[in-house]
């Protein structure tokens, strides 16, 4: 019953605002504006930190299960030569 109160004051609080409900410039507005351009610019430079963020985060995942495997690859060698 709560879920439905809080849906229902969120569905009336748009209606009695609809104004908030416009999109941000980038979706809805002049593409040509200097505020377009820096939101773009600041949006694909957000994807680019948090992707590169990421790909470092995988590539160390990666190397540290490479290493692991060539330690119990060497380890079991080892322990076939004593």
């Amino acid at each position: 019953m709560n879920h439905i109160y809080k849906t229902f004051t969120v569905f009336l609080i748009f209606t009695i605002l609809p104004n908030s409900l416009d999109a941000c410039s980038t979706c809805f507005g002049d593409p040509s504006a200097p505020a377009s351009e820096g939101l773009n610019w600041a949006i694909i430079t957000l994807l680019g930190v948090t992707g590169s963020v990421l790909g470092g985060v995988i590539h160390s995942i990666v190397g540290i299960a490479k290493k692991t495997k060539q330690f119990n690859r060497s380890d079991k060698n080892l322990g076939e030569t004593l």
